[in-house]
């Protein structure tokens, strides 16, 4: 009868939905990692804070720009609504090495969402070369960022 199987429409939407989802906690995840960055940062001196900035700010600033600008570009692909992605509400602030270490359990936190959603057949079956590019990209960016965060709390603090 040419008509479509809506459990077959029904299973893909669903699966786009869930694949816009895990994106959306990883977004938050960075994005909270960001705050705590920054929250770091106003803690420290000049030459940590240089430091910090480079090393931590900026990768995970890029991360979460990309990791919003795919989620974005893919629900319109997709043809669903996008998301928008709020302030991250953080806890009272810390000191600089606290902070940090906050970030790096929320890039950790972020990178095992992606890392789970790539895995996953999601990203093949539902999904498409640019999501699953940017999603790669992304988990590039943040990938060293813990071993460089571990180097600069050796100096922050003494």
């Amino acid at each position: 009868m040419g008509c479509e199987n809506p459990a077959v429409s029904f299973t893909t939407a669903d699966g786009r939905r869930q694949l816009l989802d895990e994106m959306a906690a990883g977004a938050d995840q960075l994005g909270a990692a960001l705050a705590a960055l920054g929250e770091a940062f106003e803690r420290l001196d000049e030459s940590a804070g240089e430091r910090l900035e480079d090393q931590l700010f900026r990768p995970v600033a890029a991360a979460y720009g990309r990791v919003k600008r795919t989620h974005t570009e893919f629900s319109a692909r997709a043809g669903m609504p996008p998301r928008t992605f709020a302030e991250p509400i953080m806890p009272r602030p810390g000191e600089a090495r606290d902070e940090i270490a906050r970030a790096v359990d929320q890039i950790h936190l972020a990178d095992g969402t992606l890392a789970t959603l790539q895995d996953s057949m999601l990203p093949v079956e539902v999904g498409d070369r640019e999501l699953r590019a940017g999603i790669a990209e992304v988990r590039s960016l943040i990938g060293p960022v813990p071993a460089r965060a571990r180097d600069l709390l050796r100096i922050v603090g003494r």
